[in-house]
This record gives C-alpha cells, sequence and structure tokens, in this order.
C-alpha cells in the first residue's frame, strides 16, 4: 500500500479529514467539475451536492469515508500524491503556522503553549477548537483551521491546549483579513469628473469575467491566477474601487482551483509590485 494511502487511513480512523496533495496543493478541478458544472459541494457554499468520485475540490475535498480514500480516484490520486494535507476545521483544530524564526519567537512571546509540530521553515502550533481561517495575519503567521488545509507532517509534541482568545484576535482585525484591507485610495480623475470604474455594473462585470477565467483553467492555474490579478489590478488597482469583498472573490475561485492561501497573496503582492499600486 502506498505510504501517503497508508498514512491516510490511519488519520481518516482517528476522525482526521484527508486529502492528497500534488506538488504541495490539493489536485485541480476534474473536467467535469470545472465552472462549478457539478453544482459544487455543500461546504463549499454552493448549491447542490457534487457526486464527483475524485479528490478534486481542494479543502472541501477532504473526508474521513475510509471507502472514498482507497476508492480508484483517490487511489491513482494517492500514487501521484507528494504530501498527505488534511482539513483542520474538519478535526476541530486550528492551526497556527509560524514560517521563520521570528515568527516562532513571537509566539513563544504571545501565545500559550500547545503541541507543536516541526516545518521545513518553522513550526505549526496546534491548538484545539475552530475558526475562521486567514493568511498574514502578523509576518509569517498563517491561521488554518475552516476552510482550509495544511500538511500532514507528523505527531507534534507537547500537550494540546485549548485555542485561546489571543489566536482568535488575529483574525478578528479586518486589516489582516485579506493583502488590501480597504478600497485603493487615490485622486478622481482631474475636472472632478467620476472615476468609469466606480459604475457598479462595470466593476461587477470586470471582478465576474476575472472569477471565470480562474475557475475554467485546466492547465497552469499558477500562471492565470497571476495573470488574472495582474489584469484586475491594471484596470482597477488605481482608482479606488477595489474592497475586501472583490479581493475574496477572487482568492476564493483561485483556492477552489487548488491554489493556497499563501499562493493567493503572493500572486496577489506580486501583481501589485509590478505594477507599482
Amino acid at each position: 500500500m502506498n505510504e501517503y494511502l497508508r498514512t491516510a487511513l490511519c488519520l481518516a480512523s482517528c476522525g482526521v479529514p484527508v486529502l492528497p496533495l500534488r506538488a504541495k496543493v490539493p489536485f485541480a478541478n476534474c473536467r467535469r467539475c470545472v465552472d462549478n458544472a457539478c453544482g459544487g459541494r455543500p461546504n463549499m457554499k454552493a448549491p447542490g451536492p457534487c457526486a464527483c468520485p475524485g479528490p478534486c475540490h481542494a479543502w472541501a475535498a477532504a473526508t474521513t469515508d475510509a471507502q472514498v480514500i482507497d476508492s480508484g480516484p483517490w487511489r491513482r490520486a494517492w500514487l501521484r500524491a507528494s504530501a498527505v494535507a488534511y482539513h483542520p476545521g474538519g478535526a476541530g483544530l486550528t492551526v497556527v503556522d509560524l514560517d521563520n524564526t521570528d515568527a516562532i519567537e513571537w509566539a513563544r512571546e504571545h501565545l500559550p503553549a500547545t503541541q507543536t509540530v516541526p516545518t521545513t521553515r518553522g513550526e505549526h502550533w496546534l491548538y484545539l477548537g475552530t475558526m475562521p481561517s486567514a493568511n498574514g495575519v502578523r509576518p509569517g503567521v498563517d491561521i488554518k483551521s475552516v476552510m482550509s488545509y495544511a500538511r500532514w507532517l507528523g505527531f507534534g509534541t507537547g500537550p494540546m491546549a485549548e485555542l485561546p482568545d489571543t489566536v482568535r484576535a488575529l483574525v478578528n482585525k479586518p486589516a489582516h483579513a485579506w493583502p488590501v484591507s480597504r478600497p485603493l485610495a487615490v485622486p478622481v480623475p482631474g475636472g472632478g469628473g467620476q472615476c468609469r470604474h466606480r459604475t457598479p455594473a462595470f466593476l461587477e462585470r470586470g471582478i465576474a469575467m476575472a472569477e471565470q477565467r480562474i475557475t475554467a483553467a485546466t492547465s497552469g492555474v499558477h500562471a492565470t491566477v497571476y495573470a488574472t490579478f495582474l489584469a484586475v489590478l491594471s484596470t482597477h488597482g488605481r482608482c479606488g474601487c477595489l474592497t475586501d469583498a472583490h479581493i475574496a472573490r477572487l482568492f476564493t475561485a483561485a483556492q477552489a482551483k487548488g491554489e493556497s492561501p499563501r499562493h493567493c497573496t503572493d500572486a496577489w503582492t506580486n501583481a501589485r509590485t509590478t505594477l507599482g499600486v
């Protein structure tokens, strides 16, 4: 039996929802699930159930059903997998992902001790309890819980503490919810005219087209997401139109295609840097 499949079945038997990762990201949507043609999945807040037998719905594909995990489509996915991931929120957990030594030092000073799992560059601190997930709540700190996934890196050390308010407070700060927490403020065009991008229909059409472009990608998802972010920012990034809600829609579309919150943030930041906005 494949080692990833064996690990997945072991975790599932303990009530931990698992999914396979390919090159550190979930498997992309299969052809019949592209553009949400399958109707989506209930826990992705889309209408109707999805009967797709494969692990193609990112974090929402995570399951504890051994028959599903060891079925044909999933068994083939494990053979191509590079790691096992799990849905922390589905297991009743929150992961504080500390990406560097500075972040670890901050956590040791401000957060209660809990079970710790070493990562390639830092540590995962695991707490009992769930909360909204968020990326970049502090430099080098991500929160992975509900509607997110984390790589399984083995059992940690130390007892697991209850999720503290200090961790919950990190996500309750609107400024850290998304890379841009308020409209990008720039002067209105000279002559007192109204920015054409402030027309609701113009902006809505642009965001809808960007979502469609991302969800329709069948290959090169990373490149498609970056190019789409670049296109949106080049049109709307300097006029004060974009809000958290618009950015959240783009991030949600990208994550549904298997992009991680960190990849979304990096792509958005790189696009802003390229355009100077």
